[in-house]
């Protein structure tokens, strides 16, 4: 379902000096009036203080620059996921959630007023370059990175195809920072990725876009025909180091799984906002297995498509704990002004979980073996400053590892999925087994 909300607001010049006096107590209405008149005064407030550094700052100051800054400074408080999209910002999301943009391939968010790596995306000169989740970066070229906003970060990433740029990089284990080259690209997102193992069909969604959907079925569709519709075991849909992306998306993927009951829901301000969506009659897979990998960096739509599965008793999931990114943005466009990005709901699994600042714990927990220079962990949701509450107060303080391993052989995860799908080894529904990479390698 596809949603526009236009809004648009105007502020008018207030007579100076008012003053409200409240002899008796206030009736409903006059306390509104109060309300909205201090809402006014802090209004003017604002409007004197952009009016002085106008006309006093050390710098000449461009508006369009401040006011983009005041917008961001109120959204940013609100949660980390809430931000102003200035025309430009809003016209590459919209040409990023189709797939398709420049860049370096790398997601990122700002933390501590720096830019720090969620995840680099397949096959994209971010990842080429070697840049891994959780790293910091301090300097674009020879600007740092402190004192500016995570557009101006991202803006500043971004530039004209095959022109390099310097990121200076600190890392976890490394005692000094050290720069990496990167040279600009297109940025084709292929959501979806898929090969054959043996009887098994191996699906790898590296984010939700208006592509995803159909990558989806077209790789479903070219396994079953590969591998043959009596031989196949089953299928691996991997969603490790997903950051997430288009609800409907999401919602679309599951649906591709299940033939009846609820996928997601999501619940707003008001009762009345509650919306929930269910699945459609047509598993795409005729009930064969499926098993999800999840890891730190799998959040959002990752963890819509693990939870309504896991809650429907229709994949195992398998791998660390995700992000726990459980809350909804909507971008809502402001006319000729760009839009704003603005959380307006948390989204629940089937069973009524919440999973904010908590995220989807795996039914078969099995860890990677990570050599110190690769030992990485993803802070979570609920570590980052300002974010929303857990529903019922009770957050995981700590991420899980996001490392996966370049070479199959070692990615202990995957073939611990591939043995369960084979019969080498086994689980049942519901036993919580625990397998740490030591015991996945006997």
């Amino acid at each position: 379902m596809n949603r526009s909300v236009i809004a648009s607001f105007a502020v008018g010049t207030l007579v100076a000096g008012m003053t409200v006096f409240a002899l008796q107590p206030l009736s409903t209405g006059t306390a509104a009036n109060a309300a909205n008149s201090e809402t006014y005064r802090q209004l003017n407030l604002f409007g004197d203080v952009f009016e002085r550094v106008r006309a006093d700052y050390v710098e000449p100051t461009e508006d369009s620059e401040l006011i983009d800054n005041a917008i961001n400074g109120m959204l940013h408080s609100l949660d980390p996921h809430s931000s102003y999209l200035n025309p430009k910002s809003f016209r590459d999301m919209q040409v990023q959630t189709r797939g398709e943009f420049g860049g370096l391939g790398i997601e990122v968010t700002m933390e501590n007023g720096l830019i720090k790596v969620v995840t680099p995306i397949d096959d994209t000169p971010a990842q080429r370059a070697g840049l891994l989740p959780n790293d910091l970066i301090t300097h674009l070229d020879d600007t740092p990175i402190f004192g500016m906003s995570l557009s101006e970060s991202v803006e500043k990433m971004r530039g004209p195809v095959d022109t390099p740029i310097r990121l200076t990089i600190v890392r976890e284990g490394v005692s000094e920072p050290f720069e990496v080259s990167v040279t600009r690209d297109i940025i084709t997102i292929r959501s979806v990725r898929f090969e054959r193992d043996g009887d098994v069909g191996y699906i790898r969604i590296t984010s939700f876009n208006e592509q995803t959907q159909s990558g989806l079925e077209k790789a479903i569709e070219e396994l079953t025909s590969l591998i043959g519709k009596n031989r196949v075991k089953g299928f691996i849909l991997d969603l490790r180091n997903n950051p997430g992306g288009l609800l409907d998306q999401a919602i679309s993927v599951t649906d591709a799984f299940l033939n009846k009951g609820e996928i997601v829901s999501t619940r707003g301000r008001r009762s009345e906002d509650t919306q929930r969506y269910n699945a459609r009659n047509g598993d795409l897979v005729d009930g064969k297995p499926v098993i999800i990998l999840l890891n730190g960096g799998s959040a959002s739509a990752s963890e819509i498509v693990a939870g309504a599965l896991q809650d429907h008793q229709r994949a195992t999931i398998l791998g660390t704990r995700s992000f726990g990114k459980g809350s909804v943005q909507t971008i809502i466009p402001l006319g000729s002004d760009g839009a704003i990005r603005l959380t307006t709901a948390r989204y629940f699994t089937p069973s009524g979980r919440s999973i904010q600042a908590t995220g989807i714990d795996p039914d078969i927990e099995v860890s990677q073996e990570i050599d110190e220079e690769h030992q990485r962990r993803i802070t979570g949701e609920s570590a980052l400053p300002g974010h929303l509450d857990a529903e019922d107060g009770k957050e995981e303080s700590s991420g899980s590892a996001s490392y996966v391993p370049a070479e199959r052989a070692d990615d202990v995860q995957l073939q611990y999925a591939i043995d369960l799908l084979n019969g080498v080894r086994s689980y049942e529904v519901g036993s919580n087994t625990e397998a740490t990479s030591e015991t996945v390698a006997n």
